[in-house]
């Protein structure tokens, strides 16, 4: 899907033309976005714009990994962006690549999925933004990739809090397949924000890239908040690491008491079994013919029993 956008003087975001209408128009501080484009929308926007189709494609691969490319006047940035990923009774997070094109004439960028990121400079909601401002619209949308990260952040903690609640009812497989899906996800967002943090740095020394004043300190509060999450996503993957690892001992302590418990009632019970097995022979045995034979050997078995009771209670093994 390709959308088209431009900032009038009041800086208020509208969205211009059809994109069938894209080969005729000025492109001259556009903001094209594509999501998940076709092969034909990518030839239509590579035949329009100038910018190669493999330059397009960069970030429409779910492995590429974050680096900022300059060639001739245009300049390539893919960084890692955060997502949600819907599952049958709770949320999953994930990164997705994120692709950013300067030209001297307009922005492209290109995303696999729709994301709200894009929403929240579409509907208006970031100030200061405008599409003539090439270089501050690339920082501004790192800025705010970032502040996702935290979010995203934050809620895992607060997930990985409740499940943690759940477990101390009971441990069932659910909450814990859950907790090593959040585990997996704050590994996701380390290794995403260690990439980001590398084109952050890159984008501070190039020079290909036309600057602003403002621009210097908007990318240094992007440098800290690439760096303030890095910190909590560690501090989180090794509390929840830590978590796991306990819990896990704790499930197989529970196993071992169970095992522990059922093997004394073993014992318990091949106490009587073992004496009534004895009685039952086909043989001559004590008491046998006696009325009272029965009563005693039952009143055998109980005192064997007790005493074994009694003595794997004092082993604490009941």
């Amino acid at each position: 899907m390709i959308s088209i956008y431009q900032t009038d003087q009041k800086t208020k975001l509208t969205e211009e033309i059809q994109a069938e209408r894209l080969g005729g128009m000025d492109l001259n501080n556009k903001w094209i976005h594509l999501i998940n484009p076709t092969d034909q929308e990518l030839e239509l926007v590579a035949r329009t714009t100038g910018v190669a189709e493999n330059t397009l494609k960069a970030a429409l691969d779910d492995e590429e990994r974050a680096r900022i490319e300059v060639e001739d006047d245009e300049t390539l940035t893919v960084f890692d962006i955060p997502k949600i990923e819907e599952e049958t009774e709770y949320f999953s997070y994930s990164t997705m690549p994120f692709g950013f094109i300067i030209t001297k004439n307009c922005i492209i960028t290109v995303c696999l999925k729709d994301t709200s990121l894009t929403h929240a400079f579409i509907n208006n909601r970031v100030k200061t933004f405008t599409t003539y401002q090439r270089s501050r619209f690339l920082y501004l949308f790192l800025y705010n990739t970032h502040i996702k990260f935290l979010q995203y952040l934050r809620q895992i903690d607060k997930a990985s809090s409740r499940i943690q609640n759940e477990l101390h009812k009971s441990t069932k497989n659910k909450e814990l397949i859950q907790l090593l899906d959040l585990e997996k996800s704050l590994v996701y967002f380390s290794t995403s924000l260690r990439a980001n943090c590398l084109v952050i740095e890159k984008l501070g020394r190039t020079d290909h890239i036309k600057r602003y004043d403002e621009d210097l300190d908007l990318l240094e509060d992007v440098a800290i908040e690439n760096r303030q999450a890095q910190e909590m996503c560690n501090i989180y993957r090794d509390i929840l690491s830590g978590t796991m690892d306990a819990y896990a001992s704790v499930i197989s302590n529970n196993l071992n008491i169970v095992m522990k418990l059922l093997t004394s009632l073993t014992v318990i019970l091949a106490i009587p079994t073992l004496i009534a097995s004895l009685w039952g022979m086909n043989t001559g045995v004590p008491f046998e013919g006696k009325l009272w034979g029965f009563f005693a050997v039952v009143v055998f078995s109980l005192i064997m029993t007790f005493t074994g009771v009694v003595l794997l209670y004092r082993k604490k093994m009941l």
